[in-house]
């Protein structure tokens, strides 16, 4: 028996806020894409992963899936249906026996959910993950007025990913009428086919609202973890230049910083700082000024290579603080858009990035303004082993 597992990630997460889609946006490290193509990718009952993607995404998802081995990436429709036949018909040169068809937005599926709905997944009969209603349910009319209290007693809350027999569900999207369902196990009824519902799990959230997201990072936080701390420091002197690039943001100045990348000082502390936390090594090791393919870089690609080691370990970065030492530029105008700047590197909230600068009262080569510092501190949940 072979298994696919179907992600569609085609939508637009307006509700979500950002300026992203929600299932690019990062929370522990990654986007919420990634851990759901982790979660299918750990469980050794999944052996093809095939993702749906809108065709305007290809950049954020190529970033996303950055190391990874998967089926090329398959553009959906207009609406989800579409989407899900199309991944659907990509996948039948493969000819799995079953299919798990999965909203990207929910980011903590788990090795045992998988396991269930599989289970419970036969010819003609699919099946999903549900949690049933326990808040009191009230039909209410048009103008905001109760009209009756509904039966909660036959309701559930239907998750993903829901699992079919692959020819079964295949068929009933490719026979799909005028019907526009919501979800892959409402069509399936309509063709005859019955589905079971399985236990779901409350973890398993669509992030869909700006509340999501923070429910998401709590959880994430909840996880049993181990602090480590790490600590990072970098010196660039100043040369020749119109700006220099702090927290990934360009600040006017009569000098720039001179480095082999874009020489930000502060982002190449916090590199360091995110890989001595997880002991791994330094910015020089992963980044060499030897290696052409850095000259001139944006810094945000070492921090953000950094942040993917954390998720890679099973870790979440906390919170990092900043300190830039110098005389000059003065950071408070910039102060506000270098936190929202690490934040999203890091996929953090700003209140978890700090940063301050302060002067060596004119004392040694900073004094003298022939360069700059940076030092960093990171704090990183890591899986008690």
């Amino acid at each position: 028996m072979t298994v696919a597992a179907l992600l569609l990630a085609g939508g637009r997460g307006i509700r979500a806020g950002g300026d992203i889609p929600k299932q690019y946006r990062k929370i522990g490290g990654k986007t919420i894409l990634r851990w759901a193509i982790d979660s299918f990718l750990a469980s050794p009952l999944v052996d093809e992963v095939q993702v749906v993607i809108h065709q305007k995404d290809s950049e954020l998802y190529q970033s996303a899936v950055t190391g990874l081995s998967l089926l090329e990436p398959v553009f959906g429709g207009t609406e989800r249906h579409l989407s899900a036949l199309r991944g659907l018909e990509s996948l039948i040169s493969l000819s799995p026996t079953k299919v798990l068809i999965h909203d990207a937005a929910r980011p903590f599926v788990d090795h045992g959910l998988i396991e269930r709905v599989l289970n419970a997944t036969q010819k003609r009969q699919g099946a999903i993950p549900a949690l049933a209603v326990v808040d009191t349910l009230k039909y209410v009319d048009a103008e905001g007025f109760i009209q009756t209290t509904v039966d909660r007693s036959s309701l559930w809350r239907a998750q993903t990913p829901q699992g079919f027999v692959f020819s079964d569900i295949l068929s009933a999207h490719q026979l799909r009428g005028k019907e526009n369902p919501t979800d892959d196990a409402a069509l399936f009824e309509k063709t005859g086919g019955r589905v079971i519902i399985v236990d779901g799990d409350e973890q398993n959230i669509k992030v869909t609202t700006p509340e999501d997201f923070e429910r998401s990072i709590q959880m994430l936080e909840l996880k049993e973890k181990r602090t480590h701390v790490g600590s990072g420091f970098d010196v660039h002197r100043f040369g020749p230049g119109d700006h220099i690039m702090l927290c990934g943001i360009k600040i006017p100045h009569s000098q720039s910083l001179i480095g082999h990348s874009d020489a930000d000082a502060a982002l190449h502390a916090l590199t360091d700082a995110i890989l001595g936390a997880i002991g791994g090594g330094d910015i020089g090791q992963h980044f060499p000024p030897s290696d052409s393919r850095w000259l001139g870089a944006s810094s945000n690609v070492f921090v953000e290579a950094a942040a993917q080691k954390v998720a890679d370990a099973g870790g979440l970065i906390y919170n990092v603080d900043i300190t830039i030492i110098g005389e000059y530029p003065k950071i408070g105008p910039y102060r506000e858009n270098m936190r929202k700047s690490v934040a999203s590197m890091l996929g953090l909230q700003s209140r978890c990035v700090n940063i301050k600068a302060t002067t060596t009262e004119k004392l040694g080569f900073a004094g003298r303004q022939e360069g700059l510092a940076a030092q960093a501190t990171a704090s990183i949940g890591l899986p008690a082993k």
